[in-house]
C-alpha cells in the first residue's frame, strides 16, 4: 500500500490532518495526478473538521478559483479565520486583502496590523509589505528609515520584490544615503530574478550610466526583457532605442510600433507624447498633423509636461488645429509652471511680443530668467539681450556678458557672435581679441553669417589671430553664400585687390553691384569708382554720379556707418561728376550763424585759402546741389542785401563743404565784408 493510499483511507475515515494532506497531494500532484476539484473538496472537509492550515489553503482556492469558482469574500473570511488562529501566511494574505480591498473594504490600518503580526511570526513576504507601509504611510506614519530597514531584512531573506525596492531606496536616498552603485547592484539582482520593474530600471542605468558605465547594448537588452514581461514604461523606452539607434540599429518603423502600442494599449503618457512627435515629423509613419495634435492632447489629459508645451506650439502655429494664440499662451503657461524650460522660454516670448496676452517686458524678462536658470540657451541669449538693451530690466552690460557667455557655452550661435563682439570691444568685460576671435570662429562654424563675416575681418586685419588672407577670403565667401551683404562688399574688395584670391575686376564689380543693390554704402561708393574708372565695367560718369549720390544719401539716412574719410571722398566724387567743387570744412574759420528763416540756415565764415569771407547755406541732400538752385539762392541773397543784380563781380559760387555735424553747406563768396 502506498503512502497516498494510506492518507486517503485516513481522510475518508474522518482524520482532519489526513484530509488536509490529501488536499495538498491533489493540488500539487504529489503521488497522483493534479486534481484541483478534489484538492478543494478535501481542504473543505478538513476546514469543516477544524484544521487551521486548511483554512488558509481553502482561502487560496476561493481567491484564485482553484477547484471552484472565484469567491473573494469566502477567501477573505477563511484568511481571517486562519490569521486569528495565528497562521502566518494567512496573516500576510489578510493584510493584502485589507490593503487592496479583496473581499472587504480597504483599510490601511488593518493591513498594517496584520503585516506586523505576520512579521512578528517571521513572515519574509510581510517584511517587504511592512516596508511599503512605512514608505507610503499605509496604516502608520511615514518612516523612510524603517521602510529601508524592512526592505533590507526582506532582501536578506530572499524576497525579490524587496530587491527592487531596496534599489529604489539607494537611488533616491530613501531612509539611507544615496548610493547609485548599490542601487545598480540591487536592480541587477532583481532583474536577473525576473522582476519587471527592476529590468526597466536596469535598462535606465545602462542607458544613462547610473552606477555603471553607459552601455546601449545592455540598456536595449533589459528594456526588451522588461517588454517581454509587459512593462508599460519599457515599451516606450524600447521605441526610443529603435528611434535613436541605442543598442540596436535605427528602425523608425519599430520605434513607431512600440510608441503606438504603449500609447494606445497601456495609456503611457510618454509614449503618447512620442507618438505625437512621430505624426508631426513623419517618424516611422506618414506625417499627420491632425493625429499629432490628437496625441499631444491625449498626453496632456494624462498630465504630460512635454506635451503641454507641444500643444502650445500646435495652437500657436496651427498644427493639426486652428491657430489660437490664447490657448497657445495657456498651455505654455501650464508647461512653464511644471518647469518645462522650453515652455518657460516661449512664455517669455509671448509676453515680449504680445502673443495671447498683453505685452509685458517685465514678465518677459522674468520668464527668460527662469528658463535661463533651467539651462535653456535661447532664454539665456534673450536674457542677455534684455540686460543689454534694458528690456523689462535695468541695463547691465556685465550681466548681459554673463548670460551671453552661458548661452554661448551651450552652443547658441547668436550668443557666440555677441560674445565675440563684447570681448572685442570690452563690453561688460575686459577687451580680449583672442577670445573674441575664438567665439567668432565657433559661431561661424555654427553657420552664423555675421560671425562668418567677422571671422573674415579677423583673418584680414589680425584681430586675435595671425593674418591669413586666404582664410579671410574663405570666410567672406561663406558669409556671401549665406547672403551677408557686408561680406558681398568685402568679397568685391578681395577680388579687386587680390586678397586671398587672384585679382578679378569683373568679379569685384559683380560683388560691389550686388552689395550696392542691397544698400551697402561702401559698396555703393566703390561701385561709383568702378564706373568712373572703368574697373570691371565700361566707364560711365552718369552711373558713377548716381552711385556716389546714393552712397551719400544712405549715409545721411544712417543706413550704414562709414568713416569720415570715405564720406568726404563720396561727396568729392559725386560733385566731380556734377562739376561742383568740394571744399574741406577745416579750411573754414570763424564760422558764425547769420540767420534762419527764408533762406533756411545761413552762416558766415573765413575761407583760409583766400582769406575772404564766404556765406554758407545748409542743404539737406546732394540732389539739392544744382546750378539752378545756386542761381536762385544768389538771386535771393542779392535781393536781401540790396546788391546790384547784374554785378556778378560781387557774388559767385565756390562749391560745397560738409559741417562738423555732417550736414551740407552751399558756399558762396561775398566781397562786401
Amino acid at each position: 500500500m502506498t503512502i497516498l493510499e494510506e492518507i486517503k483511507i485516513a481522510a475518508e475515515n474522518g482524520d482532519k490532518y489526513a484530509q488536509y494532506n490529501l488536499g495538498l497531494c491533489y493540488e500539487k500532484g504529489i503521488g497522483t495526478e493534479k486534481d484541483e476539484n478534489k484538492a478543494f473538496n478535501w481542504y473543505k472537509k478538513a476546514v469543516g473538521n477544524g484544521t487551521i492550515s486548511a483554512q488558509y489553503n481553502l482561502g487560496l482556492c476561493y481567491e484564485n478559483g482553484v477547484g471552484t469558482e472565484k469567491d473573494v469574500y469566502n477567501a477573505f473570511y477563511l484568511y481571517k479565520k486562519a490569521a486569528e488562529n495565528n497562521n502566518t501566511k494567512a496573516q500576510y494574505n489578510l493584510g493584502l486583502c485589507y490593503e487592496n480591498g479583496i473581499g472587504t473594504e480597504k483599510d490601511g490600518n488593518k493591513a498594517f496590523y496584520w503585516y506586523k503580526k505576520a512579521v512578528d511570526n517571521e513572515s519574509i513576504f510581510a517584511q517587504y509589505n511592512l516596508g511599503l507601509c512605512y514608505e507610503n504611510g499605509i496604516g502608520t506614519e511615514k518612516d523612510e528609515n524603517k521602510a529601508f530597514n524592512w526592505y533590507k531584512k526582506a532582501v536578506e531573506n530572499g524576497t525579490i520584490s524587496a530587491q527592487y525596492n531596496l534599489g529604489l531606496c539607494y537611488e533616491n536616498g530613501v531612509g539611507t544615503e544615496k548610493d547609485i552603485y548599490n542601487a545598480f547592484y540591487w536592480y541587477k539582482k532583481a532583474a536577473e530574478n525576473n522582476n519587471t520593474k527592476a529590468q526597466y530600471n536596469l535598462g535606465l542605468c545602462y542607458e544613462n550610466g547610473i552606477g555603471t558605465e553607459k552601455d546601449g547594448n545592455k540598456a536595449f537588452y533589459w528594456y526588451k526583457k522588461a517588454v517581454e514581461n509587459e512593462s508599460i514604461f519599457a515599451q516606450n523606452n524600447l521605441g526610443l532605442c529603435y528611434e535613436n539607434g541605442i543598442g540596436t540599429e535605427k528602425d523608425e518603423n519599430k520605434a513607431f510600433y512600440w510608441y503606438q502600442k504603449a500609447a494606445a494599449e497601456t495609456n503611457n503618457t510618454k509614449a503618447q507624447y512620442n507618438l505625437g512627435l512621430c505624426y508631426e515629423n513623419g517618424i516611422g509613419t506618414e506625417k499627420d498633423e491632425n493625429k499629432a495634435f490628437y496625441w499631444y492632447k491625449k498626453a496632456v489629459e494624462n498630465e504630460s509636461i512635454f506635451a503641454q508645451y507641444n500643444l502650445g506650439l500646435c495652437y500657436e502655429n496651427g498644427i493639426g488645429t486652428e491657430k489660437d494664440k490664447n490657448k497657445a499662451f495657456y498651455w505654455y503657461q501650464k508647461a512653464a509652471e511644471n518647469k518645462n524650460n522650453k515652455a518657460q522660454y516661449n512664455l517669455g516670448v509671448c509676453y515680449r511680443n504680445g502673443i495671447g496676452i498683453k505685452k509685458d517686458e517685465g514678465k518677459a524678462s522674468y520668464w527668460y530668467k527662469i528658463a535661463a536658470l533651467n539651462n535653456n540657451t535661447d532664454a539665456q541669449y534673450n536674457l542677455g539681450s534684455c540686460y543689454e538693451n534694458g528690456i523689462g530690466i535695468e541695463k547691465d552690460k556685465a550681466k548681459a556678458f554673463y548670460w551671453y557667455k552661458k548661452a554661448a557655452e551651450g552652443g547658441n550661435k547668436l550668443a557666440q557672435y555677441n560674445l565675440g563682439l563684447y570681448c572685442e570691444s570690452g563690453i561688460g568685460t575686459e577687451k580680449d581679441k583672442a577670445e573674441a576671435f575664438c567665439w567668432y570662429k565657433k559661431a561661424a562654424e555654427n553657420e552664423n553669417i555675421f560671425a562668418q563675416y567677422k571671422l573674415g575681418l579677423c583673418y584680414e586685419n589680425e584681430i586675435g589671430t595671425e593674418k591669413d588672407n586666404n582664410k579671410a577670403f574663405y570666410w567672406y565667401k561663406k558669409a556671401v553664400d549665406n547672403e551677408n551683404i557686408s561680406a558681398q562688399y568685402k568679397l568685391g574688395l578681395c577680388y579687386e585687390k587680390g586678397i586671398g584670391i587672384e585679382k578679378d575686376e569683373d568679379r569685384a564689380f559683380y560683388w560691389y553691384l550686388k552689395a550696392a543693390e542691397n544698400e551697402n554704402v561702401s559698396a555703393q561708393y566703390n561701385l561709383g569708382l568702378c564706373y568712373e574708372n572703368g574697373i570691371g565695367t565700361e566707364k560711365d560718369d552718369v552711373k558713377a554720379s548716381y552711385w556716389y549720390e546714393k552712397a551719400l544719401a544712405n549715409k545721411n539716412k544712417g543706413v550704414e556707418k562709414i568713416d569720415i574719410e570715405t564720406f568726404e571722398l563720396t561727396i568729392k566724387n559725386a560733385f566731380k561728376c556734377d562739376k561742383v567743387n568740394f571744399i574741406p570744412y577745416n579750411e573754414l574759420e570763424s564760422v558764425k550763424s547769420l540767420n534762419k528763416g527764408g533762406f533756411g540756415h545761413i552762416m558766415r565764415a573765413i575761407w583760409t585759402k583766400t582769406n575772404n569771407y564766404v556765406i554758407c547755406k545748409k542743404l539737406i541732400k546732394t540732389s539739392d546741389i544744382k546750378y539752378d538752385l545756386f542761381d536762385g539762392f544768389i538771386h535771393e541773397l542779392k535781393m536781401h542785401l540790396r546788391l546790384d543784380y547784374y554785378n556778378d563781380r560781387i557774388i559767385r559760387c565756390l562749391g560745397v563743404t560738409f559741417g562738423n555735424l555732417f550736414y551740407l553747406f552751399l558756399i558762396l563768396i561775398l566781397v562786401i565784408f
